[in-house]
């Protein structure tokens, strides 16, 4: 798994151990793999300067300062939202199959409930991402925030109906998915209107992200027709000017990455429920594709 760790080594340093983890805390706070980067390394300087003989346990300190790091830049990070140029999406991100087979954990990072936390308070996400996706208590998480436990059982309550309400329904079944997407890849690729149409919900929901840098929706799209012809408008044209859309694993489910001249130029992501595509979401701002050039 992404975040599966190891015994540290006594001429470790935990911060290389726990690598993984600080990563996956920070990115499902933030969204984004830019920010993320940045908040670990103000927490590898933090680490670089502290005491570590005052340290008893690094991997919580670590943590700790990770998750403040990135509280302090999400706060700041969401009024810069508001203002945001059409839909705004997570940063999509490679991800490795073993992650994808594990279903709690291909869940946590799935671009369906990383949208679905945006609409939380920064500290309901915080408490939300450490209890369900890495298991840490309510006494430690209270430790980490700063918080008292019966605070911290309210929020994580309060956080957890607020996503069940929310968050979208799709399958389970990888398999089903990966047939669907595949289905859809070669009918994107090949112009087929007629195909790409009876792979849609008849509510089905698109959303582009161009960040105003790239031509995209400025709002979401719904119903089969618009979003069919939409699509094709934008995946199958560039075919002729050699673009292709490749298979990957984006964040922990079956996705197309479109590429240029073995650039990529965007990604695609579908929410599939009872072999039909409810949701489309298209990464194509260019600022926001660095993490599918991360394993």
């Amino acid at each position: 798994m992404i975040e599966s760790e190891r015994e540290v080594a006594l001429d470790e340093d935990p911060f290389t151990v726990h690598r993984r983890l600080l990563f996956g805390t920070a990115y499902r706070l933030l969204g984004s793999v830019a920010d993320t980067e940045d908040v670990l390394q103000d927490s590898w300087l933090a680490w670089q300067k502290e005491d570590r003989s005052a340290v008893r346990n690094p991997r919580a300190y670590l943590v700790r300062t990770v998750t403040n790091l990135a509280l302090n830049r999400l706060t700041s990070a969401r009024a810069t939202r508001e203002s945001y140029i059409g839909p705004w999406l997570p940063e999509p991100l490679l991800t490795s199959p073993d992650v994808a087979e594990d279903a709690e954990l291909a869940d946590t990072v799935s671009t369906a409930l990383l949208v679905v936390l945006e609409t939380l308070a920064p500290v309901e996400r915080a408490v939300f991402v450490l209890r369900e996706a890495f298991a840490f208590s309510h006494a430690e998480i209270a430790e980490i925030l700063g918080r008292p436990e019966p605070t911290v059982r309210q929020i994580a309550h309060r956080a957890r109906k607020h996503v069940d309400d929310r968050r979208p329904r799709y399958d389970a079944d990888s398999v089903r998915h990966h047939e669907v997407t595949a289905r859809f890849r070669a009918a994107c690729a090949g112009g087929d209107l007629n195909v790409v149409m009876e792979l849609l919900a008849p509510d089905v929901v698109a959303w582009s992200d161009g960040g105003g840098k790239i031509t995209a929706a400025r709002r979401p799209l719904y119903g089969t027709d618009h979003v069919a012809r939409w699509l094709l408008g934008v995946l199958a044209k560039p075919e002729s000017a050699g673009a292709a859309l490749e298979p990957a694993t984006i964040n922990a489910e079956p996705g197309l990455l479109i590429t240029l001249c073995g650039q990529t130029i965007g990604t695609v992501s579908l929410g599939v429920s009872d072999g039909l595509v409810r949701h489309v979401r298209l990464q194509l701002n260019p600022d926001k594709l660095r993490g599918v050039n991360l394993l």
